[in-house]
């Protein structure tokens, strides 16, 4: 049971990690391509859902490290 909850929390962090990358700085995924990204928009599409995957897969990391640190006693 603790090496899957090893390997759950790897797996998140390097979603995480990936997802925070390609969300870019206030820049939006327009200026990954090219785009130019100059003035301020809401998120949409794309940047919608790696902003709320982000969050959920932040959300159910904490879950899994709560969880291996309660059980992996």
């Amino acid at each position: 049971m603790k090496t899957f909850f090893l390997l759950t929390t790897i797996t998140l962090s390097l979603l995480i990690i990936f997802l925070i990358l390609i969300q870019g700085r206030g820049a939006g995924l327009g200026s990954f391509w090219g785009g130019g990204g100059e003035f301020y928009q809401t998120r949409r599409g794309i940047e919608k859902l790696t902003f709320v995957l982000t969050i959920i897969f932040v959300f159910l990391f904490f879950i899994v490290s709560v969880l291996n640190l309660i059980i992996g006693r």
